[in-house]
């Protein structure tokens, strides 16, 4: 049996949402469906940074979802798995704020993470 390694990616993730995934609460990361996640799949590891600084958490993607745009995605993961301190029209405002009509456009993604123990 040939053993793989996992594919690492590295994204940058705003503190508050990074202090919830470190935590293990935020089990859906939101993200746009740029051309450098599109071969993003379940096996796969991503290394969070807070952008400027030499933190890190990494998480094991379980699986990639894709929807038209973030009212489904949240409909269809559940705000809460998103960020369980935000109502989901707190979220929906939230992340439009980072991602513009053009960006949500491009398609969404809720990538579902486990947090890997150091």
């Amino acid at each position: 049996m040939t053993e793989t390694t996992a594919r690492v990616h590295e994204l940058n993730l705003y503190r508050q949402y990074f202090d919830l995934v470190a935590a293990g609460t935020k089990t859906i990361e939101v993200r746009v469906k740029y051309t450098h996640l599109a071969d993003l799949a379940a096996g796969d590891v991503i290394r969070f940074r807070i952008k400027g600084t030499d933190e890190t958490c990494e998480v094991k993607v379980k699986r990639v979802n894709e929807y038209l745009d973030f009212e489904a995605l949240l409909d269809g993961e559940g705000p809460a798995n998103v960020n369980p301190t935000a109502t989901r029209d707190q979220q929906l405002t939230n992340i439009r704020a980072i991602y513009p009509p053009e960006k949500e456009a491009l398609g969404t993604l809720a990538i579902e993470i486990a947090r890997i123990a150091t």
